[in-house]
Formats: C-alpha cells, sequence, structure tokens
C-alpha cells in the first residue's frame, strides 16, 4: 500500500487511451501485465493498494511504472493557468498519470491500434500474448505476458492474420524482425535524448507514422513535449481554438507546441479524456 498519492485514479488512469492490458474487475479494482508483472490496484480514500506477482520489489516497480515520483500537483497547476478549457479538463480527469510502458511492448500495441477501437486493440494484444507470451497465475487466473521480439518473431505473417491484425499483419510481422534483427536498438532508443532522432528512428519501423510515433514517445519514453493527434485531439483543438474549422494536424501541432510548451502532451490527454468522455 502507498498512502495519501494525490492524482491517482484507476479510472483516469486505465481509460485515458493509453493502455490496452488493464481491465476493470467486479469489485472496482483493476489487474493489468506488464513486462513479467501481473499487478492488481484498488484505491481506498486517498490510498492505492498494489497486489500482484512481480519479478522485483512491487513498490518499486509501481513507482516507476505509474511515474509516482512526478509532482503531478505541480504539473496541473502550471497547465491550469494556460486556459479555462484547460482548467476544466484537468479538473474532469484529475487522477490522470502517464504510465511508463514498456518500448518494445508499446509499439506494436500502437502499431495494432491503427484505425481500430479500443476493445477490438485489447483482444488481439490478448491473443497474441495468449499464444507467444508466457503463463502467470494470480489469483486463480491465467494471464500472459506480451511476447518479446524474440518470442514473437516465431509468428509468420499468415499467424498474424489469424489472431485477427488485418492489414497491419505484415507491418507487426517486419516491424518485429527489424527489431529482433537489431536493425533497431530498443535500449539505445530509450537512452536517445534528441527527440528528433528518436521520431526518426521510430519511421524507420513499419506500421508507423507521425501520431503513433508521438503516441510512443508519449506512453513511454515520457517525452511529454510531443501532442499525439487522432480524430478526438483534431476535433476538440478545432472546436476549441479555431472556431470548429477543422485544421490540418501540421497546424495542431505548431500551436500546441507553442501554446502548451514542453507539457503539450499532458495537455493532451487532459483535453482528450474530457472531451471523449462527455
Amino acid at each position: 500500500m502507498i498512502e495519501n498519492i494525490k492524482s491517482f485514479e484507476p479510472v483516469h488512469i486505465f481509460e485515458c487511451g493509453q493502455c490496452f492490458r488493464w481491465n476493470k474487475e467486479i469489485d472496482g479494482s483493476y489487474i493489468g501485465v506488464f513486462k513479467n508483472n501481473v499487478i492488481k490496484v484498488e484505491k481506498k480514500e486517498n490510498n492505492v493498494i498494489f497486489k500482484g506477482i512481480c519479478e522485483k520489489d512491487i513498490k518499486e516497480i509501481c513507482i516507476d511504472y505509474f511515474s509516482l515520483n512526478e509532482n503531478y500537483e505541480k504539473i496541473k497547476q502550471e497547465l491550469s493557468k494556460i486556459d479555462d478549457n484547460l482548467k476544466t479538463s484537468i479538473k474532469f480527469g484529475d487522477g490522470i498519470r502517464i504510465l511508463h510502458q514498456d518500448l518494445w511492448e508499446t509499439i506494436i500495441s500502437f502499431i495494432i491500434s491503427a484505425n481500430n477501437n479500443i476493445p477490438r486493440i485489447k483482444k488481439i494484444i490478448e491473443r497474441i500474448s495468449e499464444k507467444y507470451g508466457k503463463k502467470i497465475v494470480f489469483e486463480n487466473k491465467e494471464y500472459y505476458t506480451f511476447p518479446t521480439p524474440e518470442e514473437l518473431s516465431k509468428a509468420s505473417v499468415e499467424d498474424l492474420r489469424n489472431i485477427g491484425l488485418g492489414f497491419r499483419d505484415v507491418r507487426v510481422y517486419e516491424t518485429t524482425r527489424k527489431i529482433y534483427n537489431g536493425e533497431v536498438n530498443l535500449e539505445n532508443l530509450e537512452k536517445e535524448k534528441n527527440i528528433e532522432k528518436i521520431e526518426e528512428t521510430l519511421l524507420s519501423l513499419p506500421g508507423i507514422g507521425p501520431k503513433v510515433a508521438d503516441c510512443i514517445m508519449l506512453f513511454s519514453l515520457k517525452k511529454y513535449q510531443v501532442f499525439p493527434i487522432d480524430v478526438w485531439v483534431r476535433r476538440v483543438i478545432s472546436e476549441l481554438y479555431f472556431d470548429n474549422k477543422e485544421q490540418k494536424p501540421q497546424k495542431i501541432k505548431e500551436f500546441a507546441r507553442n501554446y502548451y510548451g514542453n507539457k503539450a502532451g499532458l495537455a493532451q490527454q487532459y483535453l482528450f479524456y474530457w472531451r471523449r468522455e462527455l
């Protein structure tokens, strides 16, 4: 248990579109799988209880994964001063935190997310994990880790098609091969400070365009200055700041960079969750 956690609401964190392997239980808790961990998260008043099967100390793992060393109270105060739209959206999604997700899993998950809906994305990722990942039993239920590049490299294009990836099958297959063969080194990518170089590397992988690259940089590499643009974000920015005149992604990116500064990605999450849930 971690006591008196501020800015932490499981429903805000797990339902804001940043992750696909967390599911709500009947008792209101959430159970998720990441790396070699299965963790149950339950909030009681201002305390958060973490239970599960972990490869290391559960508290250390959760502090890193949930970005618990980030001062979200300060972040929200700074963003709230920008304008009333952001202030309102922050109140609505007060408990959002950007997760520190595994880079490899985030890459494949967001390639799968292209032109897809969240329930279907979750099912596809679950099927991939069941077929190629490792089984973990927690509270008498079976869970499966997301396969490593080596494990997923055993899947043919046909195998991936049979899992239900559709047109994404070749993209997932080719990207897996590039990473498994060492053409793209994920450890080096995690250490890279230059955001343009990171983006260039990500865009070299099949199935990754600008929006998916931004999602990967925000949700795994914690590059808070990037601003992923999907249908919802395009709609909300056009509505709030451009008199309902739809803008091109590049125009929105320039606006976000100038208006929200180095926390544009955080602003995006609050605005996205607010408008989508209304």
